[in-house]
This record gives structure tokens, C-alpha cells and sequence, in this order.
């Protein structure tokens, strides 16, 4: 099989030196005339300025080494024009437009791969051979440091630039995709483009992997460690000796309690070869049908971007945070909150909740598994959201408030999907007053006053304005009693007065309103 290189610039003049040298550069496709001129000079081929030209789509399978912006419009033409394509690293600048590659290779039944050079890598390769084995036991922990002086992009960051490699690494050898990625950095030459950035991904069965990159380093770094429970590997590339090695080192616990176990370190041997003739020797096998392809796949090429995605989401995310944020309140680690929220001293919010932009939850509030709180909702003090509710935005709960597991609220009176109204101006205002309490499954009906300390039975639907210290059942909820502050149902004597044993309170009954008369002896 014959292989067309379209784009012989920077890393594809190695592209077309390296099919040269195995016998499978079949064409090459380069727009800058005098680079055509020199290469001409090298390679009895024929040369196309561009996929126009007649005869420039005559192969049956492309590298395409261009740069980035135009990896998805080439490759998107050359496989809908049924060629097989390997695309360089990034596949795409964004995961929609990788998805769109894979579903027209998949419609067009050819092969799409994408160039992540490390996975060939004869260290690389051994390494994933030695965690295979189970020669350092369960996989851990993964890190990777790469870090240099210099080579600074004006149009990306230190992530996209060189992160991709490890991502790529990590993906291969844990053999799945994150559940949740945290990144944050320093953007110090050029505003929002970092130079620097720590990244942190956490794989399903506890595995945990960080990359930390870097241009702005004294002096050129480039190790991956690997941690398991039996041993650790380590090799870095940056060094003379490009050393494998294994760690005979870990802890154990010995009747409860840790041990350091400090073994032999072991020089692992690996074959010698170049990365980049084994990648292109794999992709033409795949091209073949003689390999699978799994290892650079276009999907596995969507995953590393769909991963990067999520990262430099958390980076912009980051951009002028406060370096004193106030953060005297507890968060389960899977939770999310926002950074423009705002929460109180000893709040505690749990598992799987998500805190929305501009959301002010006051102090000592507690908020329980898979609660979401809207973008700009105001929540006050001492108040407690159970399990599976979601306070949207135009929903105000006051202090005290108590909110039944999967109790529901709503902030529009006519909800179409086929026409979207999640804008403010159409969210009717919902007012929980002070200590009203929600039992769960109710649903409150948008555009409300919910009294002070109102109580809402189990179930109920409640689609009117409710008096201070109305207790209401049913669907459509109606009142059948009074509730106190302290939570006793009101029961009232010839005068139209009830005393609370619970609260010491007094209450009076006048023109079907209840007011607080305060403390006082019965």
C-alpha cells in the first residue's frame, strides 16, 4: 500500500522521510511552493499543491500533517471520499468535530487513526507489557512531568500542546475514561493562555493520574511514573540514559498499621526502534485489515479531546479566582461548586450536588445527595435541602427552611420544549418564608408565597399562595389546620388561642390568619 503525506512542513517532512525509507511514500501534498521545489529534489514521487489536483485523490490512504485548524476539513474530505487517513494529534480542535470524523468513517467503512507518537514508543510499549503482567499489582497512580524552557505557542496553551501525549498514555493503559478532571495553571506571558498547567484525572476503581506541563521550567523534564501495590515504574525520556526502571517499593500494612517496603530497583530492558516508522506501520496494518485498530483509533482520538475539553473548562473557570476565596464550609469531593457562589460558614453540601453561578447559600445550611441549586438562587440561613430536589433559578428560600427528599419546584407556568424559555424574564417568583417546612414529593407550582413556618404534607400540590403557619394537604393542596414554629398543630380554645409546648409560644386566630403572640407562661 501506497501512502499520500498531505502537509510535509514541520512534522510531516518526517511523515514523508519515514514512508520514503519503508517503501510506502506514495504521493506528497504541500501547498508552500518552494518547499514543493526542494522536495522534489529528494523523492521520485509525484508532488500535488493541492487535493484538487488531478491524481491527488488516487490513493487509498493519507497522513495528514497539516496544522491543527485544518486536521477536520482535510480529513473530513479525504474520508468521505472513502480513504483510509491517519490524522495527527490533535485529531480536531474540539470533540464535536472528531465525532462527526468517526460517524463518516463508520458510514464510509474506512479507517480513521490519529497520530499519538508516545503509544508507540518502545519504553511506552514495555511499560504497558509490565502493568499487563501485573508486575506492580494494582494499577494506582499514574504521573507525568513535561516540562521545558521555550517552546511557547501564540495559539495554544501549555495543556493542548503537550498534554495530548500523556492523556493518550493514560487512556491506553487504564483502559478507560475519567469520571472527573480538575485542572488549574498560570497564565503569565500572554493572557489566557497558560504556561503552566497541573491536571488531575480520577478513573473509575480509584485510580488517579496527574500531568503537570510546563514552558516555563529551568531545565528539560520529561517523566512517567506508574504506582502500583506490588511496585512502581518510572522512565524518563529527558535523560542520557533513557532508563526503564522498576521499583521494587511500596507499603503494607502489617497488623494495621504501614510499612514501608523498600526493594531492589530493576533495570528493565526494552527494544530500541523509532516510534514514529512503528505508528505508520500499524496504520498501514490497520488500513490492511491485518491489525485492529484500537490503540490510535479516531475514537480513542475523541476521548483525549473530550478530556482536554473538560480540563481547559476547568481552567477558564479558574481565570481570576481569588487566591483567599473563603472556603470555611464542607463539600463532598463530588460535588461541584461554582466559583462565583457564594456559601456560608459550616454549610455542609454532599454527594453529586452542584452548585450553580452567582448561588448565595447562607450559613450553617445543610444540603444532601444529587441537590442542585440554580444559577443566581438565594438560599439563607440554617436551612436543610434533602436528597433529589432542585432549587431553580426565581426560587428564594429563607432562613430555616426544610425541603423533603425529591420535593419539587418549579419557575415556569407553561413549559414547551419546542419553545425554550430558560431565560430570567420568563421565571415566575417563588418566596419560601422562614421556617416553612416541605415534606417530600410535593411540588410547589411556580410564582408562590409559601407563609412563614407553613407546613407542606407529603405528596401535595400546591398552586396558591399559603398563609403564615398554614398546614395543607393534598392535590390541589387545601388547608386543614395550623402549625406552630415548633412544628405541634395548633389547637385553639374558645378565646382563639393556642399555646405551643414545644416553642412556648402563644398564637391568636383572627379572620383566618394566625399570628405569634411570643413567649409567654400558659
Amino acid at each position: 500500500m501506497k501512502v499520500a503525506v498531505i502537509g510535509a512542513g514541520r512534522w510531516g517532512k518526517n511523515h514523508v522521510k519515514t514512508l520514503h525509507e519503508m517503501g510506502a511514500l506514495g504521493a506528497i501534498v504541500e501547498m508552500d511552493e518552494g518547499l514543493r521545489s526542494a522536495l522534489s529534489e529528494q523523492y521520485d514521487c509525484p508532488i500535488f499543491s493541492s487535493l484538487e489536483n488531478e491524481g491527488a485523490l488516487d490513493y487509498d490512504a493519507y497522513t495528514v500533517a497539516v496544522p491543527a485548524q485544518f486536521h477536520h476539513p482535510v480529513a473530513k474530505q479525504l474520508l468521505q471520499a472513502g480513504k483510509h487517513v491517519l490524522v495527527e494529534k490533535p485529531i480536531t480542535l474540539n470533540a464535536a468535530d472528531a465525532e462527526e470524523l468517526v460517524q463518516i468513517a463508520n458510514s464510509n467503512n474506512v479507517q480513521l487513526c490519529v497520530g499519538h507518537l508516545l503509544l508507540f514508543h518502545p519504553a511506552f510499549i514495555k511499560m504497558g507489557e509490565l502493568i499487563a503482567s501485573g508486575k506492580i499489582g494494582k494499577l494506582q497512580y499514574l504521573y507525568s512531568n513535561r516540562l521545558n524552557l521555550g517552546t511557547v505557542r501564540k495559539e495554544e496553551n501549555s495543556l493542548w500542546s503537550f498534554a495530548p501525549h500523556d492523556i493518550s498514555l493514560f487512556q491506553h493503559f487504564i483502559g478507560g475514561f475519567p469520571d472527573r478532571v480538575d485542572s488549574s495553571g498560570g497564565a503569565f506571558l500572554q493572557a489566557k493562555i497558560h504556561d503552566t498547567t497541573m491536571t488531575i484525572l480520577h478513573y473509575p476503581d480509584n485510580v488517579v493520574g496527574h500531568i503537570f506541563v510546563s514552558w516555563l521550567h529551568p531545565f528539560k523534564e520529561h517523566r512517567f511514573v506508574v504506582i502500583g501495590s506490588k511496585g512502581m515504574l518510572s522512565f524518563e525520556d529527558s535523560s542520557v540514559e533513557k532508563e526503564l526502571l522498576y521499583y521494587e517499593k511500596g507499603i503494607d500494612w502489617v497488623n494495621d498499621e504501614p510499612v514501608k517496603r523498600d526493594g531492589e530497583t530493576e533495570r528493565i530492558a526494552y527494544d530500541t526502534g523509532a516510534p514514529l516508522k512503528e505508528e505508520l506501520a500499524h496504520f498501514i496494518a490497520v488500513a490492511q485489515g491485518n491489525a485492529p485498530n484500537t490503540r490510535i483509533s479516531g475514537q480513542a482520538g475523541m476521548d483525549v479531546l473530550k478530556i482536554l475539553e473538560h480540563a481547559q473548562n476547568d481552567l477558564d473557570q479558574g481565570l481570576g479566582r481569588p487566591t483567599e476565596k473563603k472556603t470555611a464550609y464542607f463539600a463532598h469531593e463530588s460535588a461541584h461548586i461554582a466559583t462565583s457562589a457564594e456559601i456560608g460558614d459550616g454549610t455542609k453540601i454532599w454527594n453529586y450536588s452542584n452548585v450553580q453561578n452567582n448561588a448565595k447559600i447562607g450559613k450553617n445550611c445543610v444540603l444532601g445527595q444529587n441537590v442542585n441549586v440554580g444559577n443566581n438562587t438565594i438560599i439563607g440561613n440554617y436551612v436543610k435541602i434533602q436528597n433529589n430536589v432542585s432549587v431553580y433559578e426565581g426560587v428564594e428560600l429563607e432562613d430555616y427552611v426544610f425541603c423533603g427528599p425529591s420535593m419539587v419546584f418549579t419557575n415556569i407556568i407553561n413549559p414547551r420544549s419546542k419553545y425554550p424559555q430558560a431565560e430570567s424574564k420568563y421565571y415566575r417568583k417563588t418566596l419560601v418564608k422562614e421556617g416553612t417546612s416541605i415534606g417530600a414529593n410535593a411540588t410547589i407550582v411556580c410564582g408562590i408565597t409559601l407563609g412563614q413556618f407553613s407546613f407542606i404534607g407529603a405528596g401535595s400540590v400546591v398552586i396558591k399562595d399559603v398563609p403564615d403557619f398554614a398546614m395543607m394537604v393534598g392535590n390541589p393542596a387545601r388547608q386543614i389546620g395550623w402549625m406552630s414554629e415548633g412544628g405541634i398543630k395548633l389547637q385553639f380554645d374558645a378565646n382563639n388561642r393556642a399555646f405551643c409546648e414545644k416553642s412556648k409560644h402563644w398564637y391568636e386566630r383572627t379572620n383566618d390568619k394566625v399570628v405569634d403572640l411570643g413567649l409567654g407562661p400558659q
